[in-house]
């Protein structure tokens, strides 16, 4: 029986995708294990590998195409004597749930006779291209495919797509064949010359308003702003501070760099190191809500904020309680490394216990930071720099480094902060404790 390719939930919250790029042709032998093609969730781009062995008979959804949804059929894998034909046949090849093609003037579904089965048996048109989204252009007989985000981009920058060559599988027009026309000017067919914008913005040129310029939201964004926005309705968010002296922190990471021959300790690994060890000290801290119980968690799993292109995203450090400062080290710039470039899996990135997002790098004194649900905590850290201070009745010049702590107040209670707090805060400004 041809066996279904689904679109994968790549993560519990995943609805929907990106089929970035398929790394085989129809009539391809697939072996287990093997990678068939690319998805791209609002996190990162992942490969998916076939679990069947077979052939790919048929692709249904075209590399390119854009919002997916989870367990769509993107593609037919057929078994050794088996045929197109068995797929026509077979009434459990689920339907695409996405990616269906509207033609002009007929914004309605597709109905039951634009069937998967009874596209398939159209054979005068490749069914890729039919499955494709695709634009017919009114008047003319030509259809013409293009992805959903060269069609976009070209109503976007005021291009005829009818007038594209496509450099795409079979003529299909894709982003980079209107990024290539945006770079060079080519005229429309007002001849005007397209704007040359990139292609994740347009310019409002409306008299009535001021100019702008509308960045598309990414999923990445999209995401972003559900979370946050469910984190600040629901979680209610109380914030504490604390001044630390981080002196005797910077001396000591000096000395310990020093003995280190392969790269460096830094003052987020120390403030990693420090976090976990403070949430082992008060486990009450390192915990979730959740309308029937409240979870306190055995391990100290430690959230780390990485700003990368059109977002930020949050690798974990497993387990941080029990790591040293070098394996912390190590392990932080690997994830850091390849979050950037988008080459994370999802269970580096999904879970966590508690997180730290440090803005000192970038000159900011001290912030609040919105938490990461469903967790309990997130400690906002602020750049170091010197400030008077009273010690023993006189004054002196201290480096000092805000940290503000944002609490669930579900989940945490404020004397369980601030306990975490001192601890955090005994821990940065004497950190020989960290090393016992």
């Amino acid at each position: 029986m041809p066996i279904s390719i689904l679109m994968p939930a790549l993560s519990p919250t995943m609805t929907e995708g990106n089929l970035v790029a398929w790394h085989k042709q129809e009539g391809d032998t697939i072996s287990p294990g093997e990678v068939i093609a690319e998805i791209e969730t609002d996190k990162a781009t992942m490969e998916v590998e076939a679990v069947d062995e077979g052939k790919l008979g048929k692709i249904l959804i075209s590399a390119g195409t854009e919002g997916v949804a989870v367990n769509t059929t993107i593609g037919v894998i057929l078994e050794d004597g088996e045929t197109l034909e068995d797929v026509k046949k077979d009434s459990e090849v689920p339907k695409p749930e996405a990616s269906k093609p509207i033609l002009p003037n007929k914004p309605e579904a597709l109905s039951e006779e634009d069937s998967v089965q009874n596209i398939l048996e159209d054979t005068g048109t490749s069914s890729v291209e039919i499955l494709a989204d695709m634009t017919i252009i009114p008047n003319q007989t030509d259809r013409v495919f293009s992805s959903p985000l060269a069609r976009r981009m070209a109503e976007q920058a005021g291009i005829d797509i009818g007038t594209v060559k496509g450099s795409g599988p079979n003529g299909r027009i894709i982003k980079d064949d209107i990024d290539s026309i945006l770079k060079k000017g080519m005229p429309n067919d007002d001849g005007i010359l397209a704007k040359q914008l990139s292609s994740e913005m347009t310019v409002s040129t409306e008299v009535a308003g001021p100019v702008y310029e509308a960045n598309l939201n990414t999923p990445m964004r999209k995401v972003i702003a559900r979370r946050l926005t469910e984190s600040k309705q629901t979680a209610p968010h109380f914030y504490m501070v604390a001044d630390c002296e981080i002196d005797t922190l910077l001396e000591t990471r000096s000395q310990l760099n020093e003995k280190i021959e392969n790269g460096k300790i830094s003052v987020n690994d120390l403030i990693i190191r420090a976090s976990a060890l403070a949430l082992k000290l008060v486990p009450m801290a390192n915990a979730s809500w959740t309308e029937k119980e409240t979870r306190v968690y055995k391990n100290v799993d430690i959230s780390v904020a990485v700003a990368i292109d059109g977002g930020l995203i949050t690798p974990i450090v497993k387990d941080a309680g029990n790591k040293g400062l070098k394996a912390i080290s190590e392990e932080m710039k690997d994830l850091a490394e390849r979050a950037k470039s988008g080459k994370l899996m999802p269970e580096e990135y999904q879970g966590g216990t508690f997180s730290i997002s440090n803005l000192g790098m970038y000159g900011v004194k001290e912030f609040s930071a919105v938490i990461n649900p469903p967790q309990g905590a997130i400690l906002a850290v602020g750049m170091g720099e010197k400030r008077p201070v009273v010690k023993d009745n006189a004054l002196s010049i201290a480096t000092i480094m805000t940290c503000t702590l944002s609490v669930d107040h579900r989940v945490v209670d404020g004397a369980v902060g601030a306990q975490f707090l001192s601890a955090f805060k005994k821990l940065i400004e004497d950190p020989l404790r960290m090393l016992l």
